[in-house]
């Protein structure tokens, strides 16, 4: 690179701060960090640190004189925020592949046009329209359309006396026929300007209560399965005109069917084992492709497992001595609740 380039990142969490990390590492590439939140362990990584409103006009404005290309790690953050700072500069992912990711129908619908299989699924705006879908599906789940994560904002339903009278129904929703699935698993991907792709193979998910607890590689499925949500993933990311990190979510059934289930426009938390069992990771793939750098080749090194810790098990963690195959990773949140993702270890096999 003949000049630095200046990278602003939105908010500040554990996502963005690796990505601060791998900007550095990379070399060549300062980073302006904007966020809402004054304890962002970004700040503790970052060249320049702006905590701020970020509904605030003149604060994206003021933002944008400062950055050459701007990239995020966060869904719930404002479109139209995106599409101002577009005007003028270079966003990755764009501000339409988030406009897609905020919404499970135009989600489902983007994977529907494409031939990907997905669940039976209608979108639900009226009591009248729950109950017809209810009849239509028997066992299913509805979720609102947008927001929501880790299990929340969903209903379970049998029957129509399933339906819980609290249910605001001046938000929208989608209602999914129920699929008995025995694996869930997520590809990640990163796409360059140049239309090359970097692809991990699938990791295997386990949740805890709606919360991702553990993400191992290789997952436990068959090769017909591993080459599908590949070819899937790289199907997805192409027809996005994607560039940078994304990742998707999978469902596989008993009879080995693969079902599409969410995407991701960003680095996944399932797969930060890729630090440590990949010569390239998802963090500095991503800085290499929004940033506009060379493809380079990428390759498994080691197999591994994640373990997410969670609320008050960071006590325990932190004063914990590590073996030589395991990776510790403090989110350095000052704030420990339950449920809370405050860190994570990595372990890697042989």
């Amino acid at each position: 690179m003949s000049k630095d380039i200046t990278l602003g990142i939105l908010y500040s969490g554990q996502l963005e701060t690796q990505l601060v990390k791998s900007a550095k590492k990379i070399g060549g590439i300062k980073t302006v960090v904007l966020t809402d939140d004054k304890n962002g362990p970004a700040q503790h990584f970052c060249d320049k640190f702006v905590y701020a409103d970020l509904s605030n006009k003149k604060v994206i404005e003021k933002f944008i004189d400062q950055i050459d290309i701007c990239t995020y790690a966060f869904e719930n953050l404002s479109y139209e925020t995106l599409k101002l700072i577009a005007k003028t500069k270079e966003v990755h992912p764009s501000p339409n592949t988030l406009k897609i990711a905020q919404n499970r129908i135009l989600e489902k619908t983007f994977a529907r046009n494409l031939g990907i299989k997905t669940v039976e699924w209608k979108g639900i705006k009226s009591l009248e329209d729950l109950k017809e879908g209810i009849k239509l599906y028997g066992n299913c789940i509805m979720k609102s359309v947008s927001g929501g994560y880790d299990g929340k904002k969903q209903y379970r339903f049998k029957s129509i006396n399933d339906i819980d009278a609290s249910i605001d129904f001046k938000k929208e929703y989608i209602l999914e026929k129920f699929l008995n699935f025995k694996q869930e698993i997520s590809v990640a991907a990163t796409r360059y300007k140049s239309g090359k792709i970097s692809i991990y193979e699938p990791t295997e998910n386990i949740h805890e209560n709606g919360i991702l607890r553990n993400s191992k590689i290789p997952a436990n499925i068959s090769s017909k399965i591993f080459k599908e949500a590949l070819e899937i993933t790289k199907k997805f990311a192409k027809n996005l005109d994607y560039v940078g990190t994304l990742n998707l979510e999978f469902m596989v059934d008993d009879k080995d069917n693969l079902f599409f289930n969410e995407y991701a426009n960003r680095c996944h938390n399932g797969f930060w084992h890729t630090v440590n069992s990949y010569t390239i990771c998802q963090f500095v793939n991503h800085i290499r492709a929004v940033c506009g750098l060379k493809y380079i080749e990428n390759k498994k090194i080691f197999n591994a497992e994640m373990l997410n810790i969670l609320g008050e098990e960071i006590i325990y963690f932190r004063e914990k001595k590590f073996e030589k195959n395991e990776f510790f990773f403090d989110y350095l949140k000052t704030e420990i609740r339950s449920g809370r993702k405050m860190g994570h270890l990595t372990t890697l096999k042989k």
